[in-house]
């Protein structure tokens, strides 16, 4: 054995001395040695995978019950199979590996004894030693995949320091539907009537199931609605309808079909048909069905996908629960509303089943995904439900089980969020973006089709395009949120499309498509040129920000300031027009003033559009500005008629305070980085120049306070209607009381009409 090892090796040698003569005939030895390392992988051919390429199959969960967002038990999938860690020889080190791959920071502890409940299947590591410092599990000293002696009730938790890696999308405390592929790779409904196949979304057809190569159907024999239910919440549709069988039995009478499935028992609840009873056929699936045809399936759809004309009774959305801060339609924060007052959802116990109940309640289909650990930004009001527990069956999350929360038992880095099952409507077909570096940027080009029904691609016209019509793009094609909205494109100019056909595009942002849009019947752009086309920076994450209302409550007052103290905010053009025509440096303003604490509850950081190279020094003040307007500060009339405003150019954004765990990123000091980070705030105190509303022209009466942040939507977030924030007050002519302070969508529709047709204080009382 040795003699043949030794000739092995001989061997060996000398192919790489042949590899190396060809590859460096030029180089001394001394040369070839220190770069042997580096160059002979790519010499020889060979490539040693990364660890990241090595983790790519792998995936990593948390699970368990009662935990936060970030602890739990670690759940490994390998080989297409969710399985846990013994916890012998387990340690800190181990942890850190462990959270970072499940995209927390590190850890700060670790749990041995099953202490988050015993998992199911599979041990798939034991003894496992690390040093911490890996970049994945595999690098770490084990058994090896599958080798345990333990039991479940050994299986080990983690607890991570709730901080995320910056940049990191997947959360991985996710409870999400795992399809194995072998058993149900994809579904669909193939419509067989002409005219519906050109309508969008496709409601009704047979259920047909992918297998190898092609697709295959369900015997129906047995078939109930729970089982239509099941489908239909997968299409993206609420709810299902008896459909006519007797159409469809002469339809497939003259088919060929095959049956991949013979018979089907779900309980209704399920969220994917791959979780219900399933038979299936034997050998090559062509055993008949007899007595039987193809399953159909006629489901009823959401009012936001519902057509016009062939929807007799509209679905209700209800108007007690809402999604907040997602990209996508059916995704976001989940929000209840529950006196008058809008409140998140606690994450705990929180799955597949309570967030079908709130996708189908508005008028989507099951859920995708239950997510913990505010994956979709925070809220700021109450906290109004934990531990909601459903059946999947439930017409609204009201009808669950579920408990009161207290401020001690959960925060609102613990909000629940989902992602729901949507009806396809192929908009992402008629619109791309081109010439970017990345497929989440580019020139954005929409299908045409000219008189003789031929099809081609056109520019937008840049002028006017804004972040609000850039949402519209990037959601349409399923690229998240918008960073920006770009009016010139010269630097993408890579495709042969030079014709403009669309202008004048003016959307809310809140549209599914950009051809719902506002936009010129003739398309009409002063700046034809290409490079005057409308393009899009799309990123999966986004900042929010939103103003402490009741800090403004709590800190307003009325300053008569001297002016000879104001000369620097008259430079900066933070007093009324009136200021100009004063007796200076005699005489005073009057000011409301008030504290602004601004919080970035979303999932990126908050950065000004404009780089450094930019901003503006103020001598006077000492600071860069580095943004035009960060917020207005209005004061109205009942009425909305504008009496005083101010505005607040972005004197430093900085992190203020942060949250526990969260480190501060951004310090305006020495000419510093600015932005918000991620679960910090950056606090304006009333005594700020700027910070205040000069009311010296405003005459005694009822008013409506209100500020707005970002207000021209200069940088992009994923959610703009928290923006504004509004308080009634009085004045007096010598004091002010301000109350009802809230943030623009914190109350319900009833609850916002009576602030907004608040009649005034008779007297100085505030009830």
């Amino acid at each position: 054995m040795k003699e043949d090892s030794q000739e092995t090796k001989n061997q060996l040698a000398a192919k790489l001395n042949m590899k190396l003569t060809t590859c460096w005939h030029e180089w001394d030895y001394l040369a070839v040695v220190l770069l042997l390392a580096l160059w002979l992988p790519s010499c020889l051919g060979q490539t040693t995978p990364s660890p990241q390429q090595q983790s790519d199959k792998i995936k990593f969960r948390l699970a368990g019950f009662p935990r936060k967002n970030y602890e739990g038990r670690v759940e490994i999938f390998y080989k297409g199979e969710w399985g846990t860690i013994c916890d012998d020889d387990f340690s800190l080190a181990t942890a850190h590996v462990l959270c970072r791959h499940l995209g927390f920071v590190s850890a700060t502890g670790w749990t041995h004894s099953a202490k988050y409940g015993k998992g199911t299947g599979k041990i798939w590591l034991d003894n496992v030693q690390c040093e911490g410092s890996e970049k994945s599990i595999e690098l770490c000293k084990s058994r090896g995949w599958g080798n345990s002696d333990c039991t479940h009730d050994e299986d080990a938790g983690v607890v991570c320091q709730n901080e995320r890696l910056p940049g990191f999308v997947d959360s991985n405390v996710i409870e999400q539907m795992e399809v194995e592929e072998d058993i149900v790779e994809a579904v669909r409904l193939r419509s067989v009537v002409a005219t519906a196949k050109k309508r969008m979304p496709i409601t009704e057809g047979i259920v047909e199931v992918k297998y190898k190569d092609g697709w295959a159907q369900i015997c129906d024999l047995g078939w109930t609605p729970k089982n239509s239910r099941v489908i239909c919440g997968m299409m993206g549709f609420p709810f299902e309808r008896k459909v006519n069988k007797n159409f469809y039995k002469l339809f497939t009478e003259r088919q060929k079909n095959f049956y991949r499935i013979h018979s089907v028992a779900c309980l209704g609840t399920e969220v994917h048909l791959s979780t219900c009873a399933l038979e299936f056929s034997n050998g090559n699936g062509s055993a008949p069905c007899e007595g039987g045809m193809p399953a159909v399936v006629s489901c009823v759809p959401g009012p936001q996908y519902s057509h016009a004309h062939g929807q007799k009774k509209k679905l209700k959305i209800t108007s007690t629960v809402r999604l907040k801060g997602g990209a996508r339609l059916g995704e976001g924060r989940v929000e209840v509303l529950k006196n008058s007052e809008w409140g998140t959802v606690c994450d705990s116990r929180w799955d597949l089943q309570a967030a079908s109940v709130v996708c189908r309640e508005l008028g989507f289909g099951s859920a995708k995904e239950a997510l913990r650990g505010a994956r979709m930004g925070q809220g700021m009001g109450p906290i109004h439900l934990n531990e909601v527990q459903c059946t999947g069956l439930e017409r609204s999350i009201w009808n669950c089980r579920y408990k009161n929360i207290t401020t001690e038992n959960c925060q609102h880095v613990e909000d629940a969020a989902l992602r729901c099952n949507a009806p396809y409507m192929g908009y992402e077909n008629t619109i791309r973006i081109t010439g970017g570096r990345t497929r989440y940027e580019g020139r954005v080009e929409v299908m045409t089709t000219d008189a003789n029904g031929t099809q081609g691609w056109g520019l937008i016209c840049g002028e006017g395009w804004s972040t609000r019509e850039a949402m519209v793009v990037c959601r349409q094609l399923g690229l998240g949120y918008a960073n920006h909205g770009l009016q010139e494109t010269w630097y993408w100019d890579s495709s042969n499309v030079t014709e403009m056909v669309m202008s004048g595009v003016k959307c809310t942002g809140n549209e599914m498509t950009l051809s719902h849009c506002q936009h010129h019947k003739v398309t009409s752009c002063q700046k034809a040129g290409t490079r005057f086309s409308a393009g899009v920076i799309c990123s999966e994450t986004a900042s929010d920000l939103v103003l402490n209302a009741s800090l403004v409550q709590q800190t307003v007052y009325i300053e008569d300031r001297p002016l000879h103290m104001l000369y620097c905010a008259a430079e900066e053009e933070c007093l009324s027009k009136s200021a100009a025509k004063a007796n200076w440096p005699y005489g005073h303003r009057r000011l409301l003033r008030f504290s602004s604490q601004i919080h970035n509850v979303g999932r990126a950081d908050f950065r000004p559009k404009a780089g450094r190279h930019s901003w503006v020094w103020h001598a006077c003040h000492a600071h860069y500005h580095s943004m035009d307007i960060f917020t207005h500060y209005d004061l109205l009339t009942i009425n909305g008629t504008k009496v005083a405003e101010g505005h607040k150019a972005s004197f430093c954004l900085e992190d203020s305070e942060c949250q526990e765990g969260v480190a501060k990123r951004y310090e305006c000091a020495n000419f510093g980085e600015q932005g918000i980070t991620v679960g910090c705030w950056d606090l304006y105190r009333h005594d700020i120049d700027c910070q205040w509303i000069d009311i010296n022209d405003v005459k005694p009466g009822n008013y409506i306070l209100q500020v707005v942040i970002n207000p021209n939507y200069e940088v992009a977030e994923s959610d703009f209607t928290n923006n504004a924030m509004k308080c009634n007050c009085k004045y007096d002519g010598h004091r002010i009381w301000v109350h009802n302070c809230h943030i623009g969508d914190a109350f319900s529709e009833e609850a916002e009409r009576r602030f907004e047709k608040y009649p005034g204080q008779l007297n100085n009382q505030i009830s």
